[in-house]
């Protein structure tokens, strides 16, 4: 099965490179899988823990995997960004699939760390290893608290249970964030949605459900393969070869471009992969060996947006600042991140431009849930800026701005995104 994982993700890349570019739009919630930076520093994530169970195998005298993945980061001086989950304790009845397997901790439900072990991870139950984390100075994001996908993934996972609807997945999120804010008076600013499962069946995505949260989606531009077995049958040539597969391809990237990491957020797990080993153990330390060998500076994911949080757009341009100011309530960027000034500005971009954000999005919603299916990305802020008298009635989402409504703007002499920036009046 692991095998077959491995290919769907080879088989995945090509269908994408043999498909029309997708369509990316402005959106208050980002997709940040990097940012752009001139500096050695980098970011690496921990989905599903924390885990108070020990490495499999055990070499480190019984101690909890997170435990040992936050000496070996404290060792480094390097920061973390946990991705943990609240508790699985509630996904039964079910059943563990076979080992090597996608679902060989649950068929229906995800288990962490392991079926029937559900006490020993999650949030809920890691009072120690949570306050640990947030007393190193590492961050904290939000994973679901039953780690339930969104919607359907029938590929991989067509028996398993899904949420489906934005309201439950808006409800299981909120359940992980007030745990983490009244047990320990954390605020969580960021969430991946477990296993990326994005579109649900109500017309909505987990950028709805992060826009309602107030939270930014958190991915990875680099997988650091910690999750994926090996084929081989013995334990320990299977192994070796996992936590090679974890630092081979980072020195050659390395070899190839010193400045490769720079602003990457790299992918790993706090858990067992599908084998019931964690080469993270074991990797962890050779990776950090790599990075500081090349000068890099490994930072939590709120720190390395600190340095930006675009992905195209540094502290060398112009309109780096104002456009971080305007990211507070106007959607500037779009749903890849990338803030694209110099092409040419649409109607619709104008729009969330020139419209709260409560009224673009909730006009959004209301119309979503009439009609049950997803609506252009635009259309609450079109409606609102059509009744404000800013923009015409039937304006097209999609055509070039040709002219400009007043009161928001000083002189244009063009309509690149660029240019309607530089003149906005904030």
């Amino acid at each position: 099965m692991s095998l077959i994982v491995k290919i769907g993700k080879q088989g995945k890349r090509m269908v994408k490179k043999l498909l029309p570019e997708e369509k990316h739009h402005l959106s208050y919630t980002r997709r940040i899988e990097r940012v752009k930076t001139a500096k050695r520093i980098c970011a690496m994530t921990f989905d599903d823990g924390p885990m108070d169970m020990p490495a499999s195998p055990d070499r480190f005298q019984g101690r909890a995997l997170t435990d040992v993945l936050l000496d070996i980061l404290a060792e480094f001086e390097a920061k973390g960004t946990f991705d943990v989950v609240g508790d699985t304790g509630e996904n039964y009845p079910d059943q563990a699939g076979k080992l090597g397997s996608a679902a060989w901790g649950g068929v229906k439900f995800d288990h962490y760390p392991d079926l029937g072990c559900d006490e020993k991870g999650g949030a809920a139950h890691n009072d120690r290893l949570i306050r640990r984390i947030l007393e190193e100075g590492h961050q904290i994001t939000n994973h679901g608290y039953r780690h339930i996908i969104f919607g359907k993934k029938p590929f991989v996972y067509g028996a398993r249970e899904y949420l489906g609807g934005v309201d439950k997945a808006v409800d299981d999120l909120n359940r992980l964030d007030l745990l983490l804010r009244e047990q320990y008076g954390y605020q969580i600013t960021m969430s991946r949605p477990p296993h990326y499962v994005d579109k649900m069946q109500d017309g909505f995505t987990s950028y709805d459900v992060y826009d309602r949260l107030g939270y930014q989606y958190m991915a990875a531009s680099f997988d650091g393969a910690g999750w994926l077995p090996s084929t081989l049958s013995d334990p320990e040539a299977a192994l070796e070869a996992e936590v090679s597969a974890m630092v081979e391809p980072m020195r050659r990237a390395l070899e190839k471009d010193p400045e490769f990491f720079c602003g990457q957020i790299i992918f790993q797990k706090d858990g067992y992969n599908m084998s019931k080993r964690t080469p993270v153990a074991f990797g962890l330390r050779k990776q950090l060996e790599l990075l500081k060998e090349y000068g890099y500076q490994v930072v939590t994911v709120a720190e390395l947006m600190e340095e930006s949080p675009f992905a195209d757009l540094d502290q060398g341009d112009p309109l780096f600042d104002k456009l971080c100011r305007l990211q507070g309530d106007r959607a500037v960027a779009y749903s890849d991140n990338q803030v694209r000034l110099d092409q040419p500005m649409t109607w619709g971009e104008l729009a969330m431009l020139l419209s709260p954000k409560r009224e673009a999005m909730g006009r959004r919603w209301a119309k979503i849930r009439r009609t049950g299916r997803h609506e252009h990305a635009y259309c609450g802020a079109l409606e609102w800026c059509v009744e404000q008298g800013l923009l015409p009635a039937g304006t097209q989402p999609d055509g070039p701005v040709n002219a400009l409504p007043g009161g928001h703007f000083g002189r244009v002499e063009g309509f690149t995104r660029r240019q309607i920036y530089e003149a906005y009046q904030e």
